[in-house]
């Protein structure tokens, strides 16, 4: 088999495209080309990661874009005669002059089991919603946002220890999975293609840094699914305490019990071991990671010294998500 064959034009910035990326460098396949995020782009970026470094170690021409639907970046792309783009973690949706410039198949990983979970943040959502199964697809991208046909697929379990950053480690792994079944395939000129069972389809909405806001009067299972869909690399689950905002990078439900009726959610208390534990909707939540805005983390139990030694209790959204 050829490893001149396929020409890729790698497209990526999120940290799950880093092990796919290194993966085929690894495997020595014809990675033409990386286009990424510049770096102020990177920046706003949740998850956004710095491709740019792996590129050039390995000798791979690099082109950095705000918006990869300008005419400049299309010419660049064009310049590279590829046989795929290949686009792994990147939120903007490609333009069909663009999905027409490879010679076989513009190919992209969307982060569930399509048809479910189409659109933004599918891992996020998937702990929000306490699945315990989310996937990973490998499809052909046409102009409807993750609707084109199936070539490859992966199933992956969500534990209760699982976080968005460990399962889109799990994510990245199938990736390089489906790269390794599928390529040969190419090859030999018989890539999979399955069409999407559109009735069985889901669509998610993007979710915004201010979207992170607690309702404490939330049952304690939500919450602990809410703060580990949001944990890093992304924004993180938020509150507030005398007007400042607090964010909660990590909790558990190990060792918390129902609450007193007469207790105000969000009202904290030390539990034995030293770390807050704070009143939710039934219950209590262990908070073992938390932060005050543009600080670092800090432990649940040095957060009780400095800043929430009982008696304190976080203002409340109410919010109804």
């Amino acid at each position: 088999m050829q490893r001149d064959f396929p020409r890729i034009v790698f497209v990526g910035a999120h940290v799950e495209a880093r092990l796919p990326l290194q993966h085929l460098i690894n495997l020595r396949e014809n990675v033409v080309a990386l286009l990424t995020l510049e770096p102020r782009s990177l920046a706003r970026m949740s998850g956004g990661v710095d491709l740019g470094k792996i590129a050039t170690a390995a000798g791979i021409p690099l082109f950095v874009v705000a918006n990869i639907n300008t005419a400049e970046a299309l010419a660049w792309i064009q310049g590279r005669s590829p046989d795929f783009l290949l686009v792994v973690g990147w939120t903007q949706l490609l333009r069909p002059e663009l999905l027409n410039v490879p010679r076989v198949a513009a190919l992209g990983f969307h982060a569930s089991l399509l048809p479910k979970y189409r659109g933004r943040a599918p891992v996020n959502w998937a702990i929000i919603h306490g699945e315990k199964e989310t996937g990973n697809t490998l499809m052909v991208l046409d102009a409807a946002a993750d609707e084109g046909d199936i070539v490859s697929q992966r199933r992956i379990p969500i534990t209760e220890e699982d976080d968005c950053a460990s399962v889109y480690r799990k994510v990245s792994l199938t990736e390089c999975e489906m790269l390794d079944e599928v390529l040969p395939l190419i090859r030999e000129g018989r890539m999979p293609r399955v069409k999407q069972d559109s009735v069985r389809s889901s669509l998610m909405p993007k979710r915004r840094p201010e979207d992170g806001i607690i309702d404490w009067g939330w049952p304690s299972q939500r919450l602990y699914n809410w703060i580990r869909a949001l944990t890093y690399p992304y924004p993180g689950a938020f509150t507030y305490l005398s007007g400042q905002k607090i964010l909660i990078w990590k909790a558990s439900l190990e060792g918390v019990s129902a609450r007193p009726l007469a207790m105000r959610v969000g009202s904290v208390q030390r539990s034995s071991d030293g770390y807050p534990l704070v009143a939710t909707g039934d219950g209590f939540l262990k908070l073992l990671s938390v932060s005050r805005e543009d600080q670092p983390p800090i432990s649940g139990m040095d957060a009780v010294h400095l800043f929430l030694e009982p008696p304190v209790t976080f203002e409340n959204s109410g919010q109804k998500v």
